[in-house]
């Protein structure tokens, strides 16, 4: 059995290889992107809400909090760019029950892109909210010489996060395709909800890793402030 999902290869035509890994990849995003439609096409401002628009309500309302908890900043601004990566971790995971499916999280070409999207994100949130020159000076906190450690610090969180989304996705694939092997009755049916238990444990845990990073960044500057200062920009904030 292959290791990754990018071992898997379906088509080769010159240079040009499409492997599982891109197949699932772009199954998930079609998948997310019809059920997105289907609840979103018919909503309702009324108390009739379908089922549908229900639960998607709770979930995106439940981010809301989750974010807000952790980041202790207004969660509207991340909600976007981290519930992406929560749902995108979480189906890619929840999909394994399908037959033939190969996580395309098992992949590190994937995770890497995953953990990239905050590398990217997290300056851009900070110059957000800071300007440039504002973040780019805690790159020196607390003196000049902590530069190139500030520096390895942000790319090493970046190779950390991909690994280990990479490693526990993979790993759990792998012992449930030997316990198939070996016992193919009830056991491997009970590691399977296990998996699933751990896709969805592991998604959120990614998700809560890059809130952190995201307004750690963008809170620098507030904590520099006074409290009279902060309070006078929550209030003009909210109105």
């Amino acid at each position: 059995m292959p290791i990754s999902p990018d071992k898997v290869v379906y088509l080769q035509w010159g240079g040009v290889t499409i492997n599982a890994t891109i197949v699932f990849t772009w199954a998930v995003v079609l998948v997310l992107s019809l059920g997105s439609w289907l609840i979103t096409r018919r909503l309702s401002t009324t108390e009739d809400l379908s089922r549908w628009q229900n639960l998607l309500e709770v979930l995106v309302d439940g981010m809301r909090q989750q974010i807000r908890q952790i980041s202790q900043q207004e969660p509207d601004q991340y909600l976007e760019f981290i519930g992406t990566l929560f749902l995108f971790i979480a189906s890619a995971n929840i999909l394994t029950i399908v037959p033939g499916y190969l996580p395309p999280t098992g992949s590190l070409s994937t995770t890497a892109g995953l953990a990239a999207c905050v590398f990217i994100a997290v300056p851009l949130y900070g110059v957000m909210h800071q300007g440039l020159a504002g973040y780019l000076r805690h790159y020196l906190q607390p003196s000049l010489f902590m530069l190139p450690f500030n520096v390895i610090g942000e790319f090493s969180r970046t190779v950390a996060l991909a690994v280990r989304l990479f490693g526990n996705v993979m790993s759990g694939h792998m012992i449930v395709a030997i316990l198939v092997s070996i016992v193919p009755l009830l056991f491997p049916i009970i590691m399977q909800v296990f998996g699933l238990l751990t896709g969805l444990i592991q998604a959120y845990i990614f998700a809560v890793l890059a809130i952190v990073y995201i307004a750690s960044s963008a809170r620098s500057l507030k904590e520099k402030q006074s409290p009279d200062e902060h309070n006078d920009m929550e209030q003009e904030h909210y109105g």
